[in-house]
């Protein structure tokens, strides 16, 4: 054990080296009094961050440290080895609190070679900012240090970052496994003590990082059932010994019963590496999630076919991201198609990779399948702008709005009985149009739950659908304009913005507008106008309360604004 350093106030760090298992030490970081992890995240008993040595003919580092822990986790490696005698550097994956000094490491180590999936290592080099030798490793490729440590890597993406991959030695028998079958518990044990004192914080680990993944989890644990495990080299907490099956078996448990109340869900196949298909499988993802559906992305250049199968089968919405022609990823769509039912719910997208596989083409061998096919295929002319981004957006919500209509429907109806529904109803409120624009991309909506909320400074709230276009464009910081309809002759603006617009299209053609000075569109047939900016947005289940204060405004003509009454609170 190191001596104890005050990192800030009251607040103590340690580090502690311990050999567990042949050949192998592992370099445990102890944060003590650390007690949030992420945002949401509370801790009780701090936190550890653990690191591995594996010493074969081959000298391998198994992840490092977070950067607070610079001077005593350095002095600890130091001590174990000579630095520039590492011949490789396996990341798990690129979170800080893992990888926050593995550029230090390199400072001493030059020559060594990082291992890791191809995400991990181009995010690492954001990270490192300097050259470096890599490995890029995919499911069951293995590296051979010597003396018996054979390793095998395993891909285990969203668990719980996207570039995650387990490390299986076949000498030892311990899988390295980073942040699964972790806790946040820190102390001076090394291995699993009695089951009464980390069960707590192992299944409140699992809820708030795993549960989410449930269904990666599954998939992981799958890949490994053929590997013999004696021990669990995790990333937080003491490592898992004895208890390891015990606690191995809990993670199937609770990811069998996350997953049969799972919401439903969506895969996005998508190529790396391949012109914008990460970027535009990203912007379908941030739509897909607006409307509660939970989305996985799978990388063809990695996924086997098992991967793939378990992929569709298990998600009722599958997207693709057109792959290149001719390519081991495009030969992986035959896997897709054969194993698509009647019932899913398919779209497909170009990637602007410049050989992309024809979308129709793709989409007419979905047809033949019997899929149901609720988008048009996704095009792209030229190099993709903010408008591009935000049409994939866009598609990603109506694609999620398709899987969960029925859903909703019956969740409002359930929601309150009849007479409250009535009561709720009779809320008044005004009619309104609520604009924006970034950059290139424009958008607009109807809103009547708009209301003052303050009078110094002047501000009001107005209530946001999640998956409403507009949505991303409404963030904190973001100015928008609020356009307040006239009570006569306010039909055709509103039935104008009432309209589904098709993704990317042009929400202002044929309207009278004009921008406002941060360039978001002022309606000129408005009664008024307020330029406003957010300063501060509210959770509400199914929508966003954003708060916003108004920085300018006018009056264009001296009329009433429209109301709108309705008849029940469960509907617009």
């Amino acid at each position: 054990m190191s001596e104890i350093v005050e990192w800030t106030s009251n607040k103590r760090i340690q580090t502690q080296v311990a050999p567990v298992a042949e050949d192998t030490t592992t370099i445990r970081s102890l944060d003590w009094d650390r007690d949030r992890f992420d945002i949401e995240f509370g801790l009780q008993e701090g936190t550890t961050y653990n690191s591995y040595l594996i010493r074969g003919d081959k000298l391998a580092l198994v992840d490092a440290s977070h950067e607070k822990f610079r001077q005593l986790y350095m002095d600890a490696l130091v001590g174990e080895v000579d630095p520039s005698t590492i011949d490789y550097i396996i990341c798990s994956h690129t979170e800080p609190d893992h990888s926050g000094l593995i550029g230090a490491v390199l400072d001493l180590a030059p020559e060594a070679t990082v291992v890791g999936s191809k995400v991990c290592l181009s995010f690492l080099d954001n990270l490192v900012h300097k050259p470096f030798n890599k490995m890029v490793v995919k499911n069951e490729d293995t590296l051979d240090l010597g003396g018996g440590h054979v390793l095998t890597f395993i891909m285990a993406p969203n668990l719980h970052w996207p570039d995650t991959i387990f490390t299986h030695d076949a000498k030892t028998s311990c899988l390295f496994t980073c942040d699964a079958f972790g806790m946040h518990y820190c102390t001076e044990t090394v291995f699993d003590p009695d089951m009464s004192l980390i069960l707590g914080h192992y299944s409140f680990y699992y809820e708030c990082l795993m549960k989410p993944n449930a269904r990666s989890v599954i998939t992981a644990m799958r890949k490994c059932a053929n590997l013999k495990v004696d021990m669990i080299c995790n990333g937080h907490g003491p490592l898992l010994n004895t208890l390891a099956p015990e606690l191995m078996e809990y993670y199937q448990t609770w990811s069998a019963e996350a997953m049969a109340k799972a919401p439903d869900s969506c895969v996005v196949f998508y190529t790396s590496g391949y012109g914008y298909s990460e970027q535009l499988a990203q912007a379908l993802e941030e739509g897909i999630i607006k409307t509660g559906v939970h989305v996985d992305q799978v990388d063809l250049t990695t996924a086997d076919t098992q991967d793939i199968i378990e992929a569709v089968g298990a998600n009722s919405g599958i997207v693709i991201l057109s792959p290149p022609v001719n390519s081991l990823s495009a030969n992986k769509i035959g896997t897709v198609v054969a194993a698509v039912g009647p019932k899913k719910k398919i779209m497909v997208a170009e990637s602007y990779g410049g050989s992309d596989e024809p979308v129709d083409v793709l989409n007419a061998s979905f047809r033949d399948q019997n899929a149901v096919i609720p988008i048009a295929p996704l095009k792209v002319t030229s190099v993709p702008t903010e408008c591009t981004f935000k049409a994939y957006e866009e598609s990603g919500t109506d694609l999620g709005q398709a899987l969960v209509c029925k859903k909703k429907i019956a969740d409002v109806k359930g929601a309150m009985t009849n007479d409250t529904a009535k009561a709720l109803g009779k809320l008044s409120g005004g009619l309104y149009v609520v604009t924006a624009a970034k950059g290139t991309a424009q958008s607009a909506m109807i809103a009547s739950w708009v209301s003052q909320a303050s009078f110094e400074p002047l501000g009001f709230t107005v209530a946001v659908a999640k998956d409403r276009a507009i949505e991303s464009m409404m963030q904190v910081g973001d100015t928008f304009v609020l356009n307040c309809l006239p009570e006569e002759g306010h039909q055709p603006l509103m039935k104008h913005f009432l309209t589904r617009f098709a993704p990317g299209a042009d929400r202002f053609e044929g309207v009278n507008w004009t921008p406002a000075s941060e360039g978001s569109p002022i309606i000129v047939d408005a009664v008024a106008h307020m330029e406003c900016k957010v300063v501060s947005r509210m959770e509400a289940i199914d929508h966003w309360v954003v708060y916003s204060e108004v920085f300018d405004g006018s009056i264009h003509k001296d009329e009433r604004t429209a109301t709108h009454p309705r008849k029940v609170g469960t509907y617009y």
